[in-house]
């Protein structure tokens, strides 16, 4: 008799289901796994011996063989545990083949028999639903994996409550979703003296998803600007929620199973490797820009990033996914965020100050912002230097909107890009607009046109330079409530395009 039971390999955030086949036959006694398993998978069968032994059921004096079809699929990591056991118990007929293959299983097995948490249990869960399967997974990753309702979902926190619910002696209830969490803002813009051009910056940058780059000396408030963007950006919708905490799923980030409403914030340091940014290392993990989907990335110091590392972002960028490729495997991520970048105008930082600047000048500063190659500066929406502040200024009373104004604004901005490119796949914020349809919702009025093209002329603006200017102005004007794109919008999109700090 050849048992049946089902669980999945990832491949990115996709879960390919997998058929465990068990076949207890004649021979010397052996326990093997087939089916291109790594090392935790193949040292399964010891922990699924074991933790039958701590439950008082031993394994036959036979030969025991377990093929994970598809064979040439590769198969990675300690959640084929408990599909492995389920496959031998349907064998053995101590729980019903039918009720083991009508779920999709996955946990890791301990030697007592317990039901170890493991990654991935949202994406399982979506594949579950699309195969119409139940989902069994371990009591703590029950939460996460139940919020995708099309399916059942029981968490089980043994082996034997595995037994017990198949065969009817103990049913388990099914999961409940875990809490969503949405993180109120801590750091209010209102907590930046001055900088009120910068204020407006981070303003049009949220509205429309555009990439910002912020230079300036040391101490001008670079770091603190970018770190109040979080409490403007308005919350993940469920669509977006959903795709982010798959992301965290494979990196075991949800907390308690919650999904989190709030938009992923990331801050790698400047010595990180490309692997930890794009994504890699063992098992193709996703990196800094996969975790940032559909939030922001900010890179302080962004000239000090390794060079290599900063040219992988070119492509990113430009396509909201990364395809990383292994000797063994390709696997897309998602990666649609908002790039916010710091960095000093020289080496020393005080390119603009004669009295603190370095012998150098302005070498230096050709030479430090040289690291940043032409075409990924060419990739930034919106170019700003940021001013030291004066003492002076710092002892004035807050100024401008707090966070909360901001962010009503910036929320109208895109429920009004939201229902722009409503039905419209891969398209969100203007950001995202291109070709035909760029030219549609964007095209300037006969003024605008012609500020557009005199000054395209006049500094060279490249193709892609000329089509983010007009992303830059359509948002400006959903801000501004303007059906059209209008002169004063164009002006103001050049004006954080032609900034002489980055340019």
């Amino acid at each position: 008799m050849v048992a049946h039971a089902y669980t999945v390999a990832f491949q990115g955030v996709d879960a390919r289901l997998v058929e465990v086949q068990c076949a207890v036959t004649p021979g010397l006694p052996a326990f093997s796994v087939v089916g291109l398993p790594d090392k935790a998978v193949s040292e399964a069968r010891d922990r699924v011996r074991t933790a039958l032994n701590s439950m008082a059921i031993a394994l036959p004096s036979r030969r025991i063989t377990i093929n994970l079809s598809p064979a040439d699929l590769p198969k990675e990591g300690s959640h084929f545990d408990l599909p492995i056991a389920l496959a031998l118990l349907a064998a053995l007929e101590i729980v019903p083949a039918d009720a083991v293959e009508g779920v999709v299983a996955l946990g890791e097995l301990s030697l007592d028999g317990s039901l170890v948490p493991v990654l991935g249990a949202l994406p399982a869960a979506m594949t579950a639903a699309e195969e119409d399967r139940g989902l069994l997974c371990p009591a703590a990753s029950g939460a996460e994996a139940a919020w995708v309702g099309a399916t059942q979902v029981i968490g089980a926190a043994s082996l034997s409550d595995v037994v017990r619910h198949f065969t009817g002696q103990a049913p388990i209830a099914p999961a409940e979703p875990g809490e969503i969490s949405t993180r109120p803002p801590d750091r209010d813009l209102r907590d930046v003296k001055g900088q009120e051009r910068a204020k407006r910056a981070l303003e049009i940058a949220a509205a429309g998803r555009h990439h910002l780059m912020l230079v300036g000396s040391p101490g001008s408030g670079k770091s603190m600007l970018a770190a109040r963007i979080p409490g403007i950006l308005p919350q993940l919708t469920a669509a977006e929620a959903l795709e982010t905490s798959m992301i965290q799923s494979l990196c075991g980030l949800l907390d308690e199973g919650g999904i989190n409403r709030t938009r992923p914030f990331r801050e790698p340091h400047h010595t990180a490797s490309m692997a930890a940014i794009v994504g890699g290392g063992r098992n193709a993990k996703p990196g800094e820009i996969s975790l940032a989907h559909n939030g922001v990335l900010f890179m302080d110091e962004f000239p000090e990033f390794a060079r290599a590392v900063l040219e992988t972002l070119r492509q990113p960028i430009e396509t909201g996914e990364i395809m990383i490729a292994r000797a063994n495997a390709h696997v897309k991520y998602p990666c649609r965020f908002m790039l916010v970048a710091a960095a000093n105008p020289c080496k020393c930082g005080y390119m603009a100050d004669p009295g603190r600047a370095c012998a150098r000048v302005p070498v230096c500063g050709e030479d430090y912002m040289g690291r940043i190659s032409g075409p990924l500066m060419d990739r930034f929406d919106l170019r700003l230097e940021v001013p030291p502040v004066a003492f002076t200024d710092l002892d004035l009373p807050a100024s401008g909107d707090d966070s909360a104004t901001v962010a009503a604004r910036v929320a109208m901005a895109r429920r009004v890009q939201a229902d722009r490119f409503a039905g419209q796949e891969g398209l969100r914020q203007n950001a995202d607009a291109e070709g035909a349809r760029l030219e549609e919702i964007a095209t300037p009025d006969t003024e605008g046109r012609e500020l557009l093209s005199r000054v395209a002329e006049r500094f060279g603006l490249s193709a892609r330079g000329y089509h983010r200017v007009l992303r830059v102005a359509r948002t400006i004007a959903d801000l501004d409530h303007s059906p059209g794109v209008r002169r004063p919008h164009v002006a103001e999109a050049l004006s954080f395009r032609l900034s002489t700090a980055a340019a």
